[in-house]
C-alpha cells in the first residue's frame, strides 16, 4: 500500500475518534525509521557525527563540565526492532549527551525558592511547550538542585504522565520525576526529542518502567536505552518535515473540532426545537431530525442528547397520544391518597410532616388536560434512605448496596459488599428494598433512578434513597424514567447540598415537582420509550462498529505505509 492510498482513505480515517493523534504518532514513527524523507548518499554518515560528539565530550571532560564515566557506546544494530538506513547508527542516550535527574531543594528552606530560574515539574510539560510560569528557585537554590542547560531534552519518567517529552529553551531546574539529556552538540536536540516521542521509544520506556502501581524508570535504565541516529543533514530534513506535518495535523485537528462543534450545536438546536415547539412546527422539527438521523448521531454524546429528548417528550405528554377515555390523573391521585391514609391508619407506614402535600398550582410547562402536577411525596408511601452507619462486612452473605452499585443506571452486584443475614434483618426493620421499589442515588453521584426488578434480597447504605409507592396506581418503569428525565434531574442537581461528597436530602426529594399522567397513558409511554431507546441502542451499536472500523482502517493503512516507502512531497497536503 502506498502513501497515495493513505490520502484516498484519509477522510474516512479522520472520522476515527483518535485519528489525528494516530497521524501524529505515525509521522514520528516514520521519522525514526528513516521513512519520512529520502536519504542523500552525499550526506556525511552518522558514524562521523559520532566521532565529533566524542571529541566534544572529551573536551568537556577536560574542562570538568561533564563526568568521565559517560562514555561513548555504539550498540548493536539489533537493539532497534526495525531496519535502519545504512548511513544511520544505533546509539544509547548516554553516548550523545549529559544525562541528569532533577532534584528538589529542601522545602523547609524558603530562601532556596524564588524567581531566579524556573523549577519545572511534570505538569509543566504541556504539548510542545514548557510552562515556565510555575514555581521557581533562587540563585542559592541552584546549589541544592541541578541546572538543566537550555536546549536539553526533558522526559517525565515517573507516574501517570510518564513519557511526556519537551525541550527547554531556557535554563531550568526540575524535580526528580524528570530525566534530562543535554546533547554534547546542540544541533541534534530536536531529532532526539522526536525519537523520544516516537512509539518505539515510548514502548521502551513502559517496558523498562516496571509493572507496579507507580511506574518508575530510573536514570540508570533510561540513559542506556537505544535510539537511531541519522546523519546530521538528514536530521535537519526530518525535523523540518515533522514540523511541517505536525502543523498540518494542527490544522486538521482545528477543522475537525470546528466541524464537531457545529454538528453538536445543530443536534442540540434540533432536539430543543422538537421538545419546545408544538403542533406543525414540532412535527417539522421531528421530521428534520429523522431525515438526518445518521448525520445527527455522529458520536455518543449526540445519542445521549437524543435519549434525554425522548424522556423530555415523555414527561411533557408529547410522546404518545392522549386517550379521552383514560381516567384523569386527578382521580388517580385521589386513589393513591386514600390508599396512603389507609396504610397510615393500619400503622403500616408512618405519617411524616412531608407525607402529604398540597397540589401544585403553578405549572412548570404545559401538560395535557388529563394530567396533573403534584409532588413526588404525593404519590409515594415511603421515601427513606439506607442505614446511616457502616455495618460489619462479611466475605459472603446478603449484598449491601451503595451508590457505586447503581450509578451505572442498573443494579450491579459485581463488586458489592456483603453483610450477615442477621444484620440484614435488623436493617430491614427500618428500610427494606423489595421488588418493584425504586432506588435513587442521593450522595456523591445524585439523581440516578433504578427500578428494583429482581427478587434478590439486599440492604442499602445511606447513599441510596428507597421509594415505595402503589404499584396498582403507578407504573414503576414510568416513575423511574420520570425521575431520570431532564426536568427532574435538574431538580436533583439544584437541591443537592454540601461541598465534596454532596447530598440530596430526603425532604427535598419528597418535594420534587412531577407531572402525572393517567395510568393507562403511563403504560403507553413506557412502551414507546422502550421502543425508542432500543433504536438508540442500535444507533449506538452502529456508531461503535463504525468507529471500530475506522480505527482498524486507520491502523491498517498507517501500518502498511509505515512498512513501505517514504512519505515525501507533502503527503497530507491534499487532505487539508
Amino acid at each position: 500500500m502506498s502513501p497515495e492510498l493513505l490520502l484516498q482513505h484519509f477522510h474516512r480515517i479522520s472520522e476515527s475518534p483518535d485519528a489525528i493523534p494516530r497521524l501524529r504518532r505515525f509521522i514520528l514513527d516514520l521519522a525514526v525509521r528513516g521513512k519520512l524523507v529520502e536519504q542523500d548518499p552525499n550526506d556525511e554518515p552518522a558514524s562521523e557525527l559520532l566521532k565529533r560528539i566524542q571529541k566534544e565530550k572529551m573536551r568537556l571532560v577536560n574542562n570538568v563540565k561533564t563526568s568521565k564515566n559517560q562514555t561513548l557506546q555504539i550498540t548493536n544494530l539489533n537493539d532497534v526492532p526495525f531496519d535502519m538506513p545504512y548511513q544511520w547508527e544505533c546509539i544509547r542516550l548516554i553516548s550523545i549527551g549529559k544525562t541528569q535527574t532533577g532534584t528538589t531543594p529542601p522545602s523547609n528552606s524558603p530562601e532556596l525558592f524564588g524567581d531566579y530560574i524556573p523549577f519545572v515539574k511534570p505538569a509543566d510539560l504541556t504539548g510542545n511547550m514548557i510552562n515556565y510560569s510555575g514555581d521557581g528557585i533562587s540563585e542559592e537554590g541552584i546549589k541544592y538542585s541541578r541546572l538543566i542547560q537550555k536546549n536539553s531534552v526533558m522526559m517525565v519518567c515517573i507516574g501517570s504522565s510518564i513519557g511526556k517529552v519537551n525541550i527547554n529553551y531556557r535554563d531550568v531546574c526540575c524535580n526528580q520525576q524528570i530525566n534530562t539529556l543535554t546533547p554534547y552538540t546542540g544541533n541534534i536536540t530536536n531529532f532526539i526529542a522526536i525519537s523520544l516521542k516516537s512509539t518505539y521509544f515510548q514502548n521502551l520506556v513502559i517496558a523498562n518502567a516496571g509493572m507496579g502501581t507507580l511506574p518508575i524508570l530510573s536514570k540508570g535504565k533510561w540513559e542506556t536505552l537505544p535510539i537511531p541516529l541519522p546523519p546530521l543533514a538528514e536530521q535537519h530534513r526530518i525535523v523540518a518535515k515533522v514540523d511541517e506535518l505536525m502543523a498540518l495535523c494542527d490544522q486538521l485537528e482545528t477543522a475537525k473540532n470546528e466541524r464537531e462543534s457545529r454538528r453538536s450545536k445543530l443536534v442540540a438546536s434540533s432536539l430543543d426545537r422538537i421538545v419546545n415547539s408544538e403542533g406543525e412546527e414540532a412535527r417539522d422539527a421531528a421530521q428534520f431530525h429523522l431525515n438526518y438521523l445518521q448525520k445527527l448521531t455522529a458520536n455518543k454524546d449526540h445519542i445521549k442528547l437524543l435519549r434525554q429528548s425522548i424522556l423530555n417528550l415523555a414527561v411533557r405528554g408529547r410522546l404518545v397520544e392522549q386517550d379521552p377515555n383514560d381516567e384523569p390523573a386527578s382521580e388517580l391521585l385521589k386513589r393513591i391518597q386514600k390508599e396512603k391514609m389507609r396504610l397510615i391508619s393500619e400503622n403500616k407506614i408512618r405519617k411524616h410532616i412531608n407525607t402529604i402535600f398540597g397540589l401544585i398550582e403553578n405549572e412548570d410547562y404545559n401538560i395535557p388536560t388529563n394530567w396533573k402536577w403534584c409532588r413526588l411525596g404525593n404519590i409515594c408511601f415511603i421515601i427513606t434512605d439506607g442505614t446511616h452507619y457502616t455495618p460489619k462486612y462479611e466475605n459472603s452473605g446478603v449484598p449491601f448496596l451503595s451508590v457505586k452499585d447503581v450509578s451505572g443506571g442498573y443494579i450491579d452486584f459485581a463488586n458489592t459488599r456483603f453483610i450477615s443475614e442477621y444484620e440484614h434483618r435488623e436493617l430491614c426493620k427500618r428500610c427494606k428494598p423489595e421488588f418493584g421499589d425504586i432506588l435513587l442515588t442521593k450522595v456523591g453521584t445524585t439523581g440516578i433512578s433504578v427500578t428494583v426488578d429482581i427478587n434478590t434480597e439486599f440492604s442499602i447504605f445511606v447513599s441510596l434513597a428507597l421509594l415505595k409507592f402503589s404499584h396498582i396506581n403507578i407504573n414503576k418503569y414510568f416513575l423511574s424514567l420520570l425521575i431520570n428525565s431532564p426536568f427532574v434531574k435538574q431538580q436533583s442537581a439544584e437541591n443537592t447540598q454540601g461541598i465534596g461528597n454532596k447530598n440530596l436530602v430526603l425532604r427535598l426529594i419528597n418535594q420534587f415537582r412531577i407531572p402525572l399522567p393517567p395510568l393507562q397513558e403511563q403504560h403507553r409511554i413506557v412502551a414507546k420509550v422502550d421502543e425508542l431507546m432500543a433504536i438508540c441502542d442500535k444507533l449506538e451499536s452502529q456508531l461503535t462498529t463504525s468507529e471500530s472500523d475506522s480505527r482498524r482502517l486507520c491502523e491498517a493503512v498507517l501500518r502498511d505505509v509505515l512498512n513501505r516507502g517514504n512519505l515525501e512531497n507533502k503527503p497530507f497536503a491534499d487532505a487539508a
